[in-house]
């Protein structure tokens, strides 16, 4: 199968092609998350899930903050389903890391990559992210990425490497006119603002 994709009412996206080692570990860990919080992807694999031929090691994905009971309640089950924590294997301590700000990374058993990089909302962006977001058919599964103006936005405002230059570029040419610039131009003036040092 190639590569196809198109936007359906809704809000969502269509992909159509092979899903690859990156895309079913994605989905493996997606199916678990799920059931315990909201959650929005982030960051390089939006891209790779775009089409763009680029490797990644990790998966960035933001959920909202919660308490130690719920966040044990994933931990513990993330486990059963034969993943573990990079940072930690006691639940007190890595709870501590996302609380702190520190994104705590998972991995399958017996692997350090891919892992995805889990942590909790932590400002008025990741809020944004959370909130408006697009859902991602691929096969017959579906992941929940956010919105690809503030990913364009982010890119090209605050991170700026030419990788992620790159992206940006990417997501931009195979999205066309289903991107709103004047979005883009928002979230760019409002990232502009709040990361000036």
């Amino acid at each position: 199968m190639g590569y196809c994709m198109k936007f359906i009412k809704g809000g969502a996206m269509e992909i159509g092609r092979e899903l690859s080692e990156l895309d079913a570990f994605a989905i493996d860990f997606i199916k678990t998350l799920r059931k315990h919080t909201k959650y929005a992807i982030v960051s390089g694999y939006v891209s790779i899930l775009l089409g763009r031929a680029r490797s990644s090691e990790d998966i960035d994905i933001i959920i909202p903050r919660a308490g130690f009971p719920e966040f044990v309640l994933l931990f513990r089950e993330l486990y059963k389903k034969g993943f573990y924590c990079l940072n930690s294997d006691n639940e007190k301590e890595a709870y501590g890391y996302v609380r702190d700000g520190i994104a705590v990374r998972f991995a399958k058993k017996g692997k350090v990559i891919p892992n995805i990089e889990l942590k909790f909302s932590k400002n008025r962006i990741d809020e944004i992210s959370l909130k408006d977001t697009l859902k991602v058919r691929l096969g017959k599964e579906e992941l929940v990425i956010s919105g690809l103006e503030m990913q364009v936005a982010f890119k090209e405002n605050v991170l700026k490497s030419p990788k992620d230059i790159e992206d940006a570029m990417h997501i931009r040419n195979v999205t066309g006119n289903n991107l709103s610039r004047e979005l883009i131009e928002k979230y760019s003036v409002m990232l502009r603002g709040f990361y000036r040092r």
